[in-house]
């Protein structure tokens, strides 16, 4: 054997003999770094987790980051890209139909799964035996629903009915990009290689070093041995960074780096960052950096960090982040003066996002070093590329002017992508080199820097009558923040805000504390505050619904908010509330019908508010420009994540200008000043379409001139800050969206069987898209309900769970039946009457899932998760 065959191996790739090196830790890596075959995704290598990186090795379908080259020579492997193009078509055709896809990040991992079973069983394939074959496949957007009804579609023969975009507001057409998402054809940050437009030659990989140490102070750091390890073209520490240390997307307290003589907060701060010649080798010698530690004892409990004079973080004075408080009529009166008081101390746990694609950023210098204008291109997934521009310039000590983010539509968010984890990382590499760098994180890298949801302990106090009108609430929470601001204070303050619910209450007192600890940084996670504070929240509601003697229905319909009324912290609701009594309404067939079969039955009516409001000025733009090859292209500001965003822009566009919607080519980047912010908040749709109507007026206005950029701008700025004691009747939130949500539960078992979710979403610009993120957002909702938790040692602050497993995430075949209804109830003054759903779609679902647990076995619960414990009654 020559030297040369020991060192490579040979197999069949789609038909072809190929050979790789043989140093690749597995078939995966060989697959994506050697042979650019970019449809088998890399969600979790190499714990074999996700499923994304699923191929067939001899006609057996299997997870390529758990196959060693060595186990893989002379074989025969099947990925995406060889599939005869007829069958590839049929599977695009169907996810396409179907709407079986969002983010596409873990679709061609599933169709891979499927086609072995298809194969196989042909028409005869089940949803539910496809369902339990989908067991090592993760999907965290879709809810597995129309997964499965596509790969049905597939098994049947069945030709899709429409395969179409549309071209207007409220049509049902196929999904941005949907064909290319479900083949693996569209690219992700990772993706990215040298080709048409993009020059990567000399493309360098970083790799970070991560404290070992929650809290400890750094007395040196070593790198001489990872600089002289193979392929190794650098290491930088803190101090090669040429401008701010620091970032945040609200306050700069956010290191990019901890440098020597400085202290690290949580087990996410970063201390060395390598850089070299492939992603192996740089990998391989970040674990050659050494560094000196003092440790100090880490916070982590954000009551006794609430109590202690010591700071928790570095360069900050104190632990308390926030305080939100404010008050609303006699609170004792109302309480002492109740028929029937409630009190109640609630938890709800930390959460990781887990969203499929872990973070990922391309940085691409333009440009010689020292020349004056040199500019910085980067590809980034976050979920404000403008925030990213302006951090990442700052940290370079740069004028915006020379640093262009470009979106790259990334595999799931859900608020985990607000704040930066690499962008600056490889931006600093790539501006120091002189060379294209890639970072991108390994799963267990991506738990440890990204926020997570908070966990908050809520303490309740809940009043009514003898009927059940509801009378007072008082609602104490404190939240555990982590080190870092991130959205943490917004997040307590949008608890705060939503814990009276959809409801009229005579008074309420209302505290929120956000703690700075040593635990994970906590941030933005879909719901932001008022899945926690409307657990609380229903839980009492249910519990006083007992005690005056009706049902759950009865004491939300007795309460619900109407136009006119004053709601929680004293905004005067408008007639967009009428969308919650029309939740009730829609649901109550099905309520009825559950409770006449004897069924154990929960029932949780939610809001939460679409966009920033609090007295922030919200403005976003849009850019319409026609092209000489009648392209039309259009631009606006806000992250497509797989919630349709990209899909909602297109649509409007093509109503508003009368063109065809496949004339259109919808993109997001910093060239121009469009956007303000994060995509948070459920105020994409909302303000995303405003702003694309009103450049498409412009551009009808201007004649659809070819070659100008007509400009459009929406904007929300009548808000008021929450607690103003200047502004008697506050007006907090433009908008809300409602959802009412039924649980099922088995009454031996206590398994969730069924869910009637029915949602109010003002207007839906396109109801297959609405109706999966309501899907996503259950499925979502039930594993923060019953399962999934993020916690860590209480000694260390680490986090325990280092794995996609062992988050508990729930799997297709556990999936209940969820019937979905949509409601629309226009917002007043909102385009089209839009109101959002992407957050809304679990606030209502752990309450009740927890309704109907009590109905199973009689104990009311107060912790999440809820781990289905019940104990029938006798």
């Amino acid at each position: 054997m020559t030297d040369l065959q020991a060192t490579t191996v040979r197999f069949s790739l789609n038909g072809a003999e190929v050979s790789v090196a043989s140093d690749h830790p597995h078939l995966l890596a060989a697959l994506r770094e050697e042979l650019g075959v970019t449809s088998v995704k890399d969600g979790c290598s190499p714990t074999g987790q996700c499923g994304c990186c699923t191929v067939h090795l001899d006609g057996k379908a299997q997870v390529s980051c758990q196959i060693s080259l060595e186990k893989v020579a002379g074989r025969e492997v099947l990925t995406l890209e060889g599939v005869e193009e007829a069958e590839r078509q049929s599977y695009a055709d169907a996810f396409s139909a179907c709407g079986g896809l969002q983010c596409g990040f873990c679709i061609p991992g599933i169709v891979m799964r499927a086609k072995s079973q298809v194969d196989k069983k042909g028409s005869k394939l089940t949803k539910e035996t496809m369902s339990r074959h989908l067991g090592g496949n993760l999907c965290r957007c879709t809810g597995y629903v129309k997964v499965l009804d596509a790969i049905d579609m597939v098994a049947k023969q069945e030709s899709p009915v429409a395969l179409e975009r549309s071209g207007s507001v409220g049509g049902r057409g196929v999904k941005y990009e949907a064909s290319k998402l479900a083949l693996g054809d569209r690219d992700y940050v990772d993706d990215l290689r040298s080709g048409p437009g993009l020059d990567l030659d000399g493309m360098l990989h970083a790799a970070l070093y991560l404290s070992d140490h929650a809290r400890a102070d750094i007395t040196s750091i070593e790198v001489s041995a990872a600089e002289a390890a193979p392929g190794v073209v650098a290491v930088y520490t803190a101090e090669d960074i040429p401008g701010d240390l620091k970032v945040g997307i609200i306050h700069t307290d956010w290191p990019v780096m901890i440098p020597v003589g400085g202290r690290t907060s949580f087990a996410g701060d970063v201390l060395a960052v390598v850089v070299a010649d492939s992603r192996l080798n740089a990998r391989s010698a970040v674990e050659l950096v050494e560094v000196g530690y003092e440790v100090h004892v880490p916070f982590t409990d954000p009551k006794v960090a609430l109590a202690s004079d010591e700071d928790a973080v570095w360069g900050l004075d104190g632990n308390t982040l926030s305080v939100t408080q404010f008050g609303r009529g006699d609170i004792e009166a109302a309480l002492s003066g109740s028929a029937h008081v409630v009190r109640e101390t609630f938890h709800t746990q930390r959460i990781e996002h887990a969203f499929l694609e872990p973070e990922s950023t391309l940085a691409v210098p333009e440009g010689e070093i020292g020349s004056p204008d040199r500019s910085l291109h980067v590809y980034s997934g976050g979920q404000g590329v403008w925030d990213d521009r302006n951090q990442i310039a700052a940290v370079l000590g740069l004028d915006h002017s020379q640093v262009t983010v470009e979106l790259v539509s990334n595999g799931g968010g859900f608020g985990g992508k607000e704040d930066m984890s690499n962008q600056a990382h490889a931006s600093l590499a790539a501006w120091l080199t002189g060379k294209p760098v890639k970072c991108t994180l390994s799963r267990e890298e991506s738990f440890r820097i990204h926020a997570k949801r908070h966990p908050i302990e809520m303490e309740v106090w809940a009043g009514c009558d003898e009927s059940g009108r509801l009378t007072g609430l008082r609602f104490h929470a404190i939240g555990d923040s982590g080190p870092y601001a991130s959205v943490g204070m917004k997040v307590l303050e949008r608890a705060a805000g939503h814990a009276s619910g959809p409801y009229r209450w005579d008074a309420v007192e209302v505290e929120a504390v956000a703690v700075r600890t040593n635990n994970p940084v906590c941030g933005a996670f879909r719901g932001f505050g008022a899945n926690q504070a409307q657990f609380a929240t229903e839980g009492c509601l249910d519990r006083l619904a007992e005690l005056a003697g009706i049902s759950g229905w009865d004491i939300r319909k007795l309460n619900v908010i109407h136009p006119g009324d004053v709601w929680g912290p004293g905004q005067v609701m408008d007639d967009g509330c009428l969308g919650a009594q029309a939740c009730l309404d829609e649901v109550k067939p099905y309520y009825d019908a559950a409770l006449a079969n004897g069924e154990a039955v929960g029932l949780a009516l939610g809001l939460k508010n679409s966009g920033l409001g609090n007295g922030f000025k919200e403005i976003t733009k849009a850019c319409v420009r026609f092209e000489e090859d009648g392209t039309v292209n259009v631009w606006h500001g806000w992250t497509e994540m797989g919630q349709g965003v990209h899909t909602v822009a297109l649509q409007v566009a093509a109503q508003e200008l009368g063109v065809d919607p496949n004339r259109i080519v919808v993109q997001v980047d910093t060239r121009r000043e469009l956007g303000l912010g994060q995509t948070t908040g459920s105020r994409g749709t909302l303000m995303g379409a405003g702003a694309v109507k009103a450049a498409a007026a412009a551009a009808m206005a201007g004649g659809c001139e070819v070659g100008v950029d007509f400009i459009g701008e929406y904007r929300v700025d009548w808000t008021t800050k929450l607690g103003d004691p200047d502004v008697e009747t506050p007006l907090i939130h433009s908008t809300f969206s409602y959802a009412s949500q039924m649980m099922v539960a088995n009454r031996e078992t206590g398994k969730i069987e069924r869910v009637v979710a029915v949602h109010d979403v003002g207007k839906a610009v396109n109801p297959m898209l609405c109706e999966g993120q309501v899907e996503g957002a259950v499925h979502m909702g039930l594993g923060y309900a019953l399962s999934e938790d993020f916690p860590t040692d209480p000694d260390t602050a680490f986090p325990t769970n280092t794995t996609l497993r062992s988050l508990d995430i729930i799997r297709a075949k556990d999936m209940p039946e969820v019937t979905v209804v949509l409601v629309e109830a226009p917002q007043p003054n909102a385009p089209y009457g839009i109101k959002g759903v992407g957050e809304i779609g679990l606030v209502p679902t752990a309450p009740a899932v927890a309704g109907a647990l009590q109905q199973v076995d009689g104990r009311w619960r107060t912790t999440l998760p809820l781990k289905n414990d019940v104990a029938p009654q006798e």
